[in-house]
């Protein structure tokens, strides 16, 4: 989708998802920047500190970070950038999805009709994301996450592995919802779940977000 030469933000595990996608989809990584460099190349793509990143350039970036309040703030530090959307040739979304900038979707994944995504999400391996959800910026599914009809996720929720949410749930912002989860209830703000039924164990700090 969109321009198929990109930069990549972010060097560590999920940057080198991101760039294999890219390949996949045929187009071109620049470069990979990051704060920390782990290496100078991977894969052959060089990796450059980030303060080497161009102050203007007609290629689109995309910000691979997997921890959402991070993503949030390197995308308002890059605000003045293009940013692109990676969706890879094996998911499957309807013609009626919305899918907002910066937002990557990998391997496998299943978004249906209706569906809304916001900005700078990661879907991962193989979720499946139902008709008439709603997914507000800086959401990460993990991999097999499923989301079934109408389900809404707040800003900056994180859902783990093979979680699942039954319909017409609305997950608030910043939630940590456990691996292998399963979410009957509506969550509010701040909440951190696991188990099956889901349960509600302790609130995360609201004054950590950004």
């Amino acid at each position: 989708m969109g321009i198929r030469n990109k930069f990549i933000f972010g060097a560590s595990g999920h940057g080198k998802v991101v760039a294999d996608c890219i390949l996949k989809n045929n187009g071109i990584v620049l470069a990979f920047f990051d704060d920390a460099p782990p290496s100078s190349q991977w894969n052959g793509i060089s990796i450059f500190n980030s303060n080497l990143l161009p102050n203007e350039s007609s290629n689109e970036i995309i910000i691979a970070i997997g921890n959402n309040k991070s993503r949030k703030q390197i995308s308002e530090r890059l605000k003045t950038y293009t940013f692109g959307i990676i969706q890879h040739k094996t998911s499957i979304s309807a013609s009626n999805v919305c899918i907002g900038i910066g937002t990557v979707i990998l391997a496998n994944t299943v978004i249906n009709s209706d569906a809304t995504i916001g900005k700078h999400c990661i879907i991962n391996t193989a979720a499946v994301v139902e008709h008439d959800c709603t997914i507000n910026d800086y959401v990460h599914l993990s991999p097999n996450v499923v989301l079934t009809g109408g389900v809404e996720v707040g800003e900056g929720t994180h859902i783990g592995a093979s979680a699942v949410v039954i319909p017409n749930i609305k997950i608030g912002k910043w939630c940590t919802i456990g691996a292998g989860a399963v979410v009957i209830n509506d969550i509010p703000d701040f909440a951190v779940v696991v188990g099956n039924p889901g349960k509600i164990i302790k609130y995360s700090n609201s004054n950590e977000t950004p």
